[in-house]
C-alpha cells in the first residue's frame, strides 16, 4: 500500500484489455508499484523467471477490488497474482474474488508470523504507519503519540494520513487508550465520538497527506514539524540522506498480501510463484532491497543487524506496536470512512 501511483500503468491497461492468458510459461503479477515493485522485481521477479519457471509480466494498480471483480464477473481474467491489502484480502475471498490457496503449498506454518497465511492469500510483507521528524528541526524528538498532539512543547503543522483508517487509531492511542484496547473502544459509539474530539484537538495544525512520498518531502522542506508516515518511505529518505528520525512507539502495522484472482488460467504457475515468494530466501532479499518485514520468521535472522533494525517486524519495534485490525476495517470501514470526510469538510 505505501507506494501507490496516481493512476494505472500502461501495463495494467494493457493487461485489462488483452484476453485472458492461455500460456502457463507467462505470469501476470500486479502490485502497487513505486520503490516497493522495483524491490519486488529484484527478489521476486526476475529470481523467478531465471529459475526456469515462468515469466513474469508486471503491472500495477491503485488496489480497487472493483477491477478484480469485473474481470471475474464477465470470465475475462487477465491478471494471475495480485498484492492486495488485509481489508481487501478478506473482501475478496467472502465475494470469491480469489482462489483458495493450500496451506500445504507454503510449508509449516509456525515458520510464519501469526496471521499471515489465509485461506485465500498469504502475506508478502509487513509495513507499519510511525511518526516521523526532522532531526535537524527538532533537536528532541517526539515519543509518542502524545507528543504528536502536544502542539506547546512541539508548535507548527503535523501531517495527517486524509481518512479514517489509521487516523482514528492514533487519535485514540494519543488520549490515553491502550493497545490491547484499540479496536473494542473504536467499536463503539462513545469511542468514535472520543477519536473525533481528540482530532478537533489539533484540527488546525493538521495538513492532511493522500499520497505516501509527501510526508518526508514536507518534512525536509519544513512545511510540518512531524508526520504521521509509512516506514518505507522515511527509510527511502534516510538512505538518500535526508536526516529523519522514525518513532516506532504506537506504530501500526498490517501485511500486504498476495492472492490469486479467481478464474485465473495459470492458477497453477501463481501457487508456484506464491511459494517462491514465500520462501525465507527470497524475503530476505526483498527486505535487503526496501525496509518492509518479512514474514517468514528465519528470514528477520538472516539479514543484517542495521537492516533488522529498520524493519517494522523486529522484536524491538514491534513490543509496542499495533496490528491493524483488517477485520473491523471491514465491517465498520464506509461509515467511518463517511464521517471522516464530512467531518475534514467542516
Amino acid at each position: 500500500m505505501r507506494t501507490f501511483t496516481a493512476s494505472l500503468s500502461f501495463a495494467v491497461l494493457t493487461a485489462v484489455s488483452l484476453p485472458a492468458l492461455s500460456s502457463t510459461s507467462s505470469l501476470t503479477v500486479i502490485s502497487f508499484g513505486g520503490a516497493t515493485k522495483a524491490a519486488q522485481q529484484a527478489a521476486y521477479f526476475q529470481p523467478f523467471e531465471s529459475s526456469g519457471a515462468g515469466k513474469v509480466v508486471a503491472g500495477e494498480y491503485n488496489g480497487e477490488l472493483s477491477k478484480i471483480k469485473a474481470m471475474v464477473d464477465v470470465g475475462h481474467v487477465s491478471w494471475d497474482v495480485v498484492e492486495v491489502e488485509s481489508p481487501e484480502l478478506i473482501r475478496g475471498c467472502e465475494e470469491g474474488l480469489f482462489e483458495r490457496i493450500d496451506p500445504a503449498l507454503l510449508g509449516d506454518q509456525a515458520n510464519y508470523l501469526p496471521g499471515t497465511v489465509s485461506e485465500c492469500g498469504v502475506a508478502s510483507y509487513v509495513w507499519s504507519m510511525v511518526i516521523a521528524y526532522n532531526t535537524q528541526k527538532l533537536s528532541t524528538g517526539p515519543a509518542s503519540w502524545a507528543d504528536f498532539w502536544d502542539t506547546q512543547r512541539f508548535p507548527g503543522k503535523r501531517g495527517l494520513r486524509k481518512g479514517a483508517k489509521y487516523t482514528l487509531e492514533v487519535a485514540l492511542l494519543a488520549d490515553g487508550v491502550s493497545r490491547e484496547d484499540l479496536y473494542k473502544v473504536l467499536g463503539t459509539p462513545e469511542g468514535v465520538n472520543r477519536a473525533f474530539r481528540k482530532l478537533d484537538e489539533i484540527k488546525q495544525n493538521i495538513q492532511w497527506w493522500e499520497a505516501g512520498a509527501q510526508p518526508p518531502q514536507w518534512l525536509v522542506a519544513g512545511d510540518v514539524v512531524m508526520s504521521a508516515a509509512y516506514n518505507g518511505r522515511i527509510a527511502s529518505a534516510q538512505k538518500d540522506g535526508s536526516k529523519l528520525g522514525i518513532v516506532w512507539q504506537g506504530s501500526l502495522y498490517d501485511p500486504d498480501h498476495w492472492a490469486i484472482v479467481r478464474g485465473s488460467g495459470n492458477k497453477a504457475l501463481a501457487e508456484k510463484f506464491i511459494t517462491f515468494a514465500s520462501q525465507a530466501e527470497s524475503q530476505k532479499a526483498f527486505s535487503s532491497q526496501i525496509p518492509y518485514g518479512p514474514v517468514r520468521t528465519e528470514a528477520l535472522a538472516q539479514l543484517p543487524a542495521d537492516v533488522q533494525h529498520q524493519l517494522p517486524t523486529a522484536p524491538a519495534n514491534l513490543a509496542d506496536a499495533q496490528l491493524v485490525d483488517a477485520a473491523f476495517w471491514v465491517d465498520h470501514g464506509e461509515e467511518l470512512e463517511q464521517r471522516f470526510n464530512a467531518w475534514a469538510a467542516r
